[in-house]
């Protein structure tokens, strides 16, 4: 049985609504999403210098370089710029072209089948310098549909700067509960496109590991490196969490959902550069899990789930006002599915493939339209 959505025509017919309310909230709005202004306040620049329109999370060089150091830049060494604190809310109204049945979170939301308002989310932030070496980006949240308050994005970063063989290196740490939450470029799942969502809106019958089925249910550690400003590369490996640690980040346990057993490792590599006003990215990066399908360890094997991806950004950078900004990424998925062939007759193994391009314009630091391309089969 295979599995496949997501073409132009179902993009631009089922999502038409849901672009133009995003371009009016992003237009109209005074503090936009992952903008912070306890980053603004330490380095003493405006949200522009690091997001594309002013908003995030779209990065521009001197915001992808401000998290490649440990968000640790700051106009002035002696000057006190308080606790980086910050709080974000966001809400949304979602309309679909089909009912949804049953209601989406009708049991803690009370949701109606269509036409839904929402509180998705109330957020606070401790996000900032620690000292000159060290840094953090560690959310909380309220989620309004679910009525639960859990830990959200995390990464706390130590960074080191250095020579080698005459060229400049800045080397890091990094602590952080998702892959890809620690990554500088918006070509990966968990800064990518759509920037901001509703958790009452339809999503995707099937998805990869590396599209979010790890975020806030692991921890991980790994180590970094960027050379001569060219060369990027990163190792890091993920544990998921137990009931106990999930109940701790505030997170909801559930009985039957997929454990994880030993480590995860995670790896990135990318080559950038930027040529007058031209900036491109190439790279590539994936994670392997052997996962215990609904907790079930009745069983000897596990299955085993590899993802691989490629992924592509360009910035065309006219001035600090305008920007035009792509990003691009292919997921392969290979399951080995050992376990659930013995314990639900599933195939052997199977694949799972997606693929998302977007493209936006972002005028003026005000209006940033954005449309996307998206395809998942297998």
């Amino acid at each position: 049985m295979g599995y496949r959505a997501g073409d132009w025509s179902v993009s631009v017919r089922n999502h038409v609504i849901t672009l133009l309310a995003g371009v009016i909230i992003h237009a109209l709005s005074m503090h936009q999403a992952h903008a912070l202004p306890t980053f603004a306040i330490q380095t003493d620049q405006p949200c522009s210098a690091c997001h594309v329109g002013a908003f995030g999370p779209q990065l521009k060089p001197f915001g992808r370089d401000f998290k490649l150091y440990g968000y640790t830049a700051v106009d002035d060494e002696k000057k006190s710029h308080g606790v980086p604190l910050a709080l974000y809310i966001r809400n949304s109204f979602t309309h679909t072209t089909q009912n949804q049945t049953p209601a989406p979170y009708d049991r803690f939301y009370g949701s109606s089948s269509n036409n839904n308002f929402a509180l998705d989310e109330a957020s606070f932030w401790y996000a900032g310098r620690v000292n000159s070496t060290t840094g953090a980006y560690i959310e909380g949240s309220y989620d309004g549909v679910t009525g639960q308050l859990h830990l959200d994005n995390g990464d706390v970063r130590h960074i080191h700067e250095g020579r080698v063989f005459g060229t400049d290196y800045i080397a890091g740490i990094t602590v952080n509960d998702s892959p890809t939450v620690q990554d500088l470029w918006n070509s990966t799942p968990v800064w990518g496109f759509p920037f901001d969502s509703s958790k009452v809106a339809a999503s995707p019958a099937a998805s990869t590991l590396l599209d979010g089925a790890l975020s806030q249910t692991t921890l991980g550690a790994g180590a970094y490196v960027m050379w001569n400003d060219w060369v990027y590369a990163e190792l890091d490996a993920y544990k998921g969490l137990s009931y106990h640690g999930l109940a701790m980040t505030g997170q909801t346990p559930t009985s039957g959902a997929n454990q994880y057993q030993g480590l995860i490792p995670y790896w990135r590599l990318a080559v950038q550069h930027e040529i007058d006003k031209n900036y491109f990215e190439i790279g590539t990066l994936g994670l392997s899990a052997n996962v215990i399908p609904g907790d079930d360890h009745t069983a000897t094997s596990t299955d085993h789930i590899t993802d691989m991806a490629l992924d592509g950004t360009y910035q065309w950078l006219k001035d600090d006002r305008n920007v035009i900004s792509a990003h691009s990424i292919y997921i392969h998925e290979n399951l080995d599915l050992t376990h659930s062939h013995v314990s639900n007759g599933t195939n052997l193994s199977d694949s799972l493939n997606t693929f998302r391009a977007d493209v936006s314009y972002s005028y003026d630091n005000t209006w940033t339209p954005t449309v996307q391309y998206f395809n998942t089969w297998g």
